[in-house]
């Protein structure tokens, strides 16, 4: 029988999914691309935002009118709008024949089978703070010179607008052994770049050993010999340790790159979002990292329109961001979530409002950037190729700056044949808005 498998969410959610597409792969399920042709119809779903639960439900009923117009038999909801509405879906989606929660991904074989057999709707929900896929083999989908690893599962830190917790369930550490095993497999698999992730990446290994122990899982990963970079995604600024930023700038195959939310810059804001940093703590969390790292490039979010953000916080925010001057910043306007603390804050602001202060966040975000990115004509810096552009002899790729999907790209025009994954040294020549434009030195 044929698998479609849609993937929706964050980077997190795609390693649950190559996960479950492993394990059915291993069952002797194929996979197929054309809606019409399968036969079962798996949507992991995500529900962090309003705009992301939207996106899930339309793509249910999307996919729900190929049960008459093509050959599904079973539609197969997984993932965190599972989790979060499964009694609901029940009730009020009946083109939903299997519910699969995120703590159930393990189940996904026998969830399909017991409703072939059966024909009645199936739903597996594990305990929110089982950790599951730790064990599960993993199907890249695509040939990838990169591959996440999933480090940690769920979070502690309860953000007043964060539903994370409650279908995630509390920080879990993926056992050190597993990761090491699950990149060696990647490795052999032509994976040359590891983007670790997780909810939170700092925390890693204070469950199971007592202490943080991100910097040594790092020290085990430098030593696969097939491995070139290793990217650190989703640090909280506050969990961010000596051992760690020393392990950084000592281990010449970590990126300099950090991924920090950091998700405002008042501190009374910080205090209603739950966040557990001041203003000042993050400016001497930045100049430490900068100063052991000159060249490290600082990626980040806020959320604007928080309920209660006065126009004067707001320009606490702006003010904050012109002097720290990142690299790359992402801006969310604030969605308030069901059963969340935010959710029932007074003074919840207008949208008009939340997309004005966005715009003007990112106009200034802009300028920071364009300045970047000018100032990095005439340097020389090492790509990975991500692929040729159609008929010209002109190469994408990324340099050590970018995280894939997320950040910029750099150009490089050749006659020399490259391939994907392949590192090259290039001279910057030039920008455009984002990117940059090279040539091989």
């Amino acid at each position: 029988m044929k698998i479609l498998f849609i993937s929706l969410g964050c980077d997190k959610n795609l390693v649950d999914s190559e996960h479950m597409t492993g394990l059915l792969q291993k069952a002797g399920y194929e996979f197929t691309n054309d809606e019409t042709e399968a036969d079962i119809i798996i949507i992991n779903s995500c529900c962090f935002i309003n705009d992301a639960k939207e996106e899930s439900i339309e793509t249910i009923f999307e996919m729900a009118k190929y049960k008459e117009e093509g050959s599904c038999k079973a539609l197969v909801l997984a993932g965190c709008l599972a989790q979060r509405y499964i009694d609901e879906i029940e009730e009020e989606i009946p083109e939903i024949d299997i519910c699969i929660g995120t703590t159930a991904i393990d189940k996904v074989v026998e969830a399909i089978d017991e409703f072939l057999q059966e024909k009645h709707f199936i739903k597996e929900l594990e305990d929110i703070d089982f950790l599951a896929g730790a064990d599960a083999p993993r199907s890249m989908s695509g040939i990838s010179s990169y591959a996440y690893l999933k480090i940690a599962e769920g979070c502690d830190k309860h953000c007043s607008y964060c539903i994370i917790p409650k279908v995630r369930g509390n920080y879990r550490s993926v056992p050190m052994e597993n990761l090491i095993a699950e990149a060696k497999e990647l490795a052999q698999k032509g994976v040359k770049e590891l983007v670790l992730v997780a909810q939170e990446t700092t925390m890693y290994g204070k469950d199971l050993y007592g202490e943080k122990s991100l910097h040594k899982l790092l020290k085990e990963l430098v030593k696969i010999p097939e491995i070139y970079w290793i990217r650190i995604l989703y640090c909280y600024p506050e969990e961010i340790y000596d051992e760690l930023i020393d392990t950084m700038a000592e281990e010449p195959k970590i990126c300099h790159y950090l991924d920090i939310p950091i998700q405002h810059a008042h501190d009374h804001i910080l205090r209603r979002m739950g966040r557990r940093t001041s203003n000042e703590q993050l400016r001497s969390i930045i100049e430490k990292l900068r100063a052991k790292m000159p060249d490290i490039v600082l990626r980040t979010t806020f959320i604007t329109g928080f309920p209660g953000e006065t126009q004067e916080e707001h320009e606490t925010v702006m003010e904050f961001i012109d002097e720290m001057e990142f690299d790359r910043l992402g801006v969310f306007t604030y969605s308030p979530e069901e059963n969340t603390p935010a959710a029932q804050m007074d003074h919840q602001i207008d949208e008009a409002v939340k997309e004005e202060r966005r715009n003007e966040i990112m106009e200034l975000q802009q300028e920071i950037v364009f300045d970047k990115m000018d100032s990095m004509i005439g340097k020389e810096l090492l790509m990975m190729v991500e692929g040729k552009i159609s008929g010209e002899n002109a190469y994408i790729g990324r340099t050590y700056m970018d995280t894939p999907g997320v950040d910029s790209n750099i150009f490089v025009i050749t006659d020399a044949e490259l391939m994907t994954g392949d590192f090259v040294k290039v001279k910057v020549t030039g920008t455009n808005e984002y990117d940059l434009i090279g040539e091989p030195v």
